[in-house]
């Protein structure tokens, strides 16, 4: 009787991305709480977007070097491709002032990118 044993690879580079991704949208939560509140919330925000969306394109390239030269699943490269759409839409319904579906959207992002984290 054999045992076949799956080795899992590790690409820190991969959840250090899925990481600064999670931490960015939690600190969107953070801001949009400071919009609601204070004078700089708007502008802390603003640039909080522009961050969190660099983060979501940081995710897809380590999905994409994880796969390719590292020799690991692509399957992250569609996880990261989704956040970026996600992350695309959030940036457009913010822009359009669409809080009703802005908000639920970013709770869902958060916890997609928390169960990616939990996952890398």
């Amino acid at each position: 009787m054999t045992t076949q044993v799956t080795a899992r690879r590790s690409f820190p580079f991969l959840r250090i991305a899925v990481g600064l991704q999670t931490l960015t949208i939690f600190l969107q939560a953070a801001s949009a709480g400071l919009l609601l509140t204070a004078s700089y919330g708007e502008t802390l925000h603003s640039a909080g977007a522009r961050v969190m969306y660099a983060a979501s394109m940081l995710y897809l390239l380590a999905a994409v070097l994880a796969w390719k030269p590292g020799g690991g699943s692509p399957r992250p490269i569609l996880y990261a491709s989704g956040f970026l759409v996600l992350a695309s839409a959030q940036v457009v319904l913010g822009i359009a002032h669409v809080p009703s579906v802005h908000l639920p959207l970013g709770v869902l992002m958060f916890g997609l990118s928390v169960l990616a984290l939990a996952r890398s």
